[in-house]
């Protein structure tokens, strides 16, 4: 194991400018659907609240992640700032997805993150909701992985 400390870019305290690309950074690693991958941004005792489920570190972060992702299928997340101050920010968040009978879903969000020093997540609290969409009402439509830059953010869509 290194004892060169993790550093994950931009680092607190945020400016509109960078908030905005930690949202970013936070949505494209989501969308990724590997949970190895999006539990490095976490700090080793990073503490989420995630609805009703807590989890407590990388390891439970992924295999927490590991689980939304089996379940949670075709997965394309947006995320947007709200506010931000400090090691802080806010976001809001819509994501589509459908179970393994086909069923579509549109997720609502808030999320509340706070950050060490080295960008790293300390803590995450969300809240969640799940819509039954059509999938005619579907919005998200690029291909999985990454947001295109170019496909509306939530604000454009009027969510």
């Amino acid at each position: 194991m290194s004892n060169v400390p993790e550093v994950r870019p931009p680092l607190p305290p945020f400016t509109r400018e960078s908030a905005i690309a930690k949202v970013r950074a936070a949505e494209d690693g989501w969308n990724t659907r590997d949970p190895a991958r999006v539990a490095l941004a976490y700090t080793i005792d990073s503490a989420w609240r995630n609805r009703a489920e807590f989890v407590h570190g990388r390891e439970q972060i992924q295999a927490f992640l590991a689980r939304k992702w089996q379940k949670e299928l075709d997965y394309r997340l947006i995320k947007e700032l709200w506010a931000y101050e400090g090691n802080r920010i806010a976001v809001r968040f819509a994501y589509e997805w459908h179970d393994d009978s086909g069923n579509w879903f549109r997720s609502y969000g808030n999320e509340n993150w706070e950050f060490d020093e080295n960008g790293l997540m300390r803590q995450r609290h969300a809240s969640i909701n799940d819509a039954p969409i059509r999938e005619s009402d579907r919005k998200y439509h690029w291909p999985l992985g990454r947001r295109p830059d170019d496909h509306p953010g939530l604000s454009d869509l009027g969510f």
